[in-house]
């Protein structure tokens, strides 16, 4: 099944809200933060059940893929993957769905 890719706006922002932050201090490594987050997403439709169920909520469509310190939270909907957060590690994720 070849599924697409939605991001939710919250996720999004969330995205945006990281890359400023890095930015801060690294333009540069803001960039390559940036790439490797959308280059993990990119490979998220292949296979989707091969993120991790997501500890906090147990349902087998929500799940994550980690990278460094944050977390790719992604909803299995349909034909359809939907980015739901993108979060340090450390933030609860119940505040954050």
């Amino acid at each position: 099944m070849a599924y697409g890719i939605k991001w939710s706006p919250r996720a999004a922002s969330h995205f945006e809200d990281i890359c400023d932050y890095i930015a801060k201090d690294s333009r540069h490594y803001a960039s390559l933060f940036a790439k490797k987050i959308v280059s993990i997403i990119k490979t998220i439709p292949q296979f989707p059940k091969a993120g991790r169920i997501v500890p906090e909520y147990n349902d087998e469509n929500l799940r994550e893929k980690i990278y460094e310190n944050y977390r790719i939270v992604y909803r299995i909907k349909d034909e359809i993957i939907e980015i739901v957060a993108i979060c340090h590690g450390a933030r609860q994720l119940e505040n954050i769905l």
